[in-house]
């Protein structure tokens, strides 16, 4: 018997990957304070009992606690914490829980934690609250102050750590002209920095300065904001208004801006504490002549480059040509939503091109990419955080926002260089571009006139798939009286006499599904191979075995 080798010493190979005892280990952390200190602060000599206490405060536990002893009728409570917080979930959780059995109210609530929002972590996750039948949401963090649609919700911005002497440095190595006009902003949590800053700055001769309070009317009458009034005790002068924030002086020789905020893009540089998001970011850009932002995690000072309106241009005229259209929801709580879609299809429909809509829940490349006869994307989404840039040219089709489609979409192309995000803003803008359709539909229009893609320089006769084809001979006299729903035209299809853009974009694949190579093989046969009937029955008993066992 020859040697099989099982005598030598070898070794068997190794079929899986290797594993060793630290594989199955549980890996602990030295400190849970090391994700903490860019907004608890330089507290590396800090114990448990004092993170407890440090994260009560920067919560307001105790404030929130008060709030709900106050309203009983709030029993199943959600705390939504954005995606950098909510590693302090469990221990909110656990201090909220005992302060409000601690009461002698005998009010019996449920407190659950929405860890991942559905949509921008900016906005109230109001679906996701209404799953477990929540009758209030506390939203932590940075937020738009976007109205919703019924829940209440109470805002507990946070007080993060903000070193002022720090701040105040950086801002004279960015701005050393005490003349200069400047605007200090910061997200919802930095924005009680703001007025001590601005009073540093004007005691070191800095004295047109601007800073941004949180415009508390905007969140809706359901909505509660913890420590707001306090803000408000301050003596200022108001000089105009920015999205979401309210622009405020200490000095009354400033002149108040006009509706425009012409003034505000002319002459102001922005100091922005905290690194916004990409399309507030944007919009940002619109809205000051140069600016600074500061990253309080770092303590550096960010000067550009930033997101563009040149790509947002291009985009737009690509769904000017664009026959199919994708409405893509990004969020569901916002109290325009539904007014917003409906505007969107009128507005749509009355050029003469198709629409469809989705919801995806967060939308990515990997599910924008299974629509494939979607030509250009309109997302509906939080201006702060729910609009999708592409800055780095993921996506497979442009994504433009419903403000930059009625753009498109308009006659003549004219833009300011105004960008709007606000639904309530870009509602008016599309019923004044609708109404003015409806007073020019009885103009002589003609139907013929072509179109050209003002990327590509190349004509586009898609561009309008509903407009009804009336100058083309669909078939002969004898077949006009048909009643087939599908026409062929040209090599094109047409249903109801309007252009199918789902038909024209198959027609156009390489491959088009099994089967449709067949007929580029030399063996292919037209008629196809003969239809046979098959067997019949269940794997135990088809019918020929039991033909099979009567014979016998």
């Amino acid at each position: 018997m020859p040697d099989s080798g099982l005598n030598t010493g070898a070794v068997a190979p190794a079929l899986s990957t290797a594993q060793t005892e630290e594989t199955f280990s549980l890996y602990r952390y030295d400190s849970d304070l090391k994700d903490r200190v860019s907004y608890l602060g330089p507290q590396s000599q800090i114990g448990e009992e004092s993170l407890v206490s440090s994260l009560n405060q920067y919560y307001a536990v105790e404030e929130i606690a008060e709030y709900l002893l106050k309203n009983e009728q709030f029993r199943h409570i959600t705390l939504q914490f954005p995606d950098s917080l909510v590693q302090d979930s469990s221990l909110i959780v656990q201090s909220l829980q005992e302060k409000l059995d601690l009461s002698c109210s005998g009010v019996k609530r449920k407190i659950w934690t929405l860890a991942d929002t559905a949509y921008s972590a900016c906005c109230v996750d109001e679906v996701a609250s209404e799953h477990v039948k929540g009758d209030l949401v506390i939203h932590f963090g940075d937020a738009c102050l976007n109205a919703v649609q019924s829940l209440p919700v109470l805002y507990a911005f946070g007080k993060p750590y903000l070193d002022l002497p720090q701040i105040i440095s950086k801002f004279k190595d960015v701005h050393k002209d005490k003349e200069a006009k400047i605007c200090l902003m910061a997200d919802a949590p930095y924005s009680y920095g703001l007025a001590p800053l601005c009073d540093a700055l004007e005691k070191d001769g800095f004295q047109n300065i601007l800073y941004a309070i949180i415009d508390d009317s905007l969140a809706g009458n359901n909505a509660v904001i913890l420590h707001q009034s306090s803000l408000r005790t301050r003596s200022y002068k108001e000089v105009g208004r920015l999205g979401n924030r309210v622009l405020v002086t200490n000095n009354n020789e400033i002149e108040p801006l006009d509706a425009t905020n012409k003034v505000l893009r002319d002459d102001y540089a922005l100091f922005h504490i905290t690194i916004p998001q990409d399309p507030h970011l944007l919009f940002l850009t619109t809205q000051f002549n140069s600016i600074a932002l500061y990253d309080p995690s770092s303590g550096s000072i960010n000067e550009g480059p930033f997101p563009s309106l040149m790509k947002r241009y291009r985009n737009m005229h690509i769904a000017r040509t664009a026959g199919c259209i994708g409405i893509l929801v990004n969020t569901l709580s916002l109290k325009n939503t539904k007014e917003m879609i409906n505007t969107l299809i009128r507005l749509i429909h009355s050029k003469g091109k198709k629409h469809y809509l989705f919801v995806v829940g967060k939308p990515n490349v990997a599910k924008l990419a299974n629509f494939e006869p979607i030509e250009v994307w309109c997302i509906l989404g939080c201006g702060q955080s729910g609009i999708i840039l592409d800055q780095y040219n993921e996506f497979y089709k442009p994504i433009i926002t419903p403000y930059e489609l009625t753009m498109a979409l308009q006659e003549d192309v004219t833009w300011t260089g105004q960008w709007m995000v606000g639904f309530s803003e870009v509602l008016a803008a599309i019923e004044e571009d609708v109404q003015d359709e409806q007073s020019s539909s009885g103009s002589a229009e003609d139907p013929d006139q072509p179109e050209f893609d003002a990327v590509t320089g190349k004509y586009v006769s898609t561009a309008r798939p509903l407009r009804q084809i009336r100058h083309l001979e669909i078939g002969d006299s004898e077949e006009e009286t048909s009643t087939s729903l599908i026409q062929s035209v040209s090599g094109g299809v047409l249903i109801k006499g309007t252009v199918s853009t789902a038909a024209a974009q198959m027609q156009n694949r390489q491959w088009q599904g099994l089967g449709s190579d067949f007929a580029s093989q030399s063996h292919y046969e037209e008629d196809g191979a003969t239809v046979e009937e098959g067997i019949s029955g269940v794997a135990s008993s088809y019918q020929f075995d039991r033909i099979t066992r009567n014979a016998n």
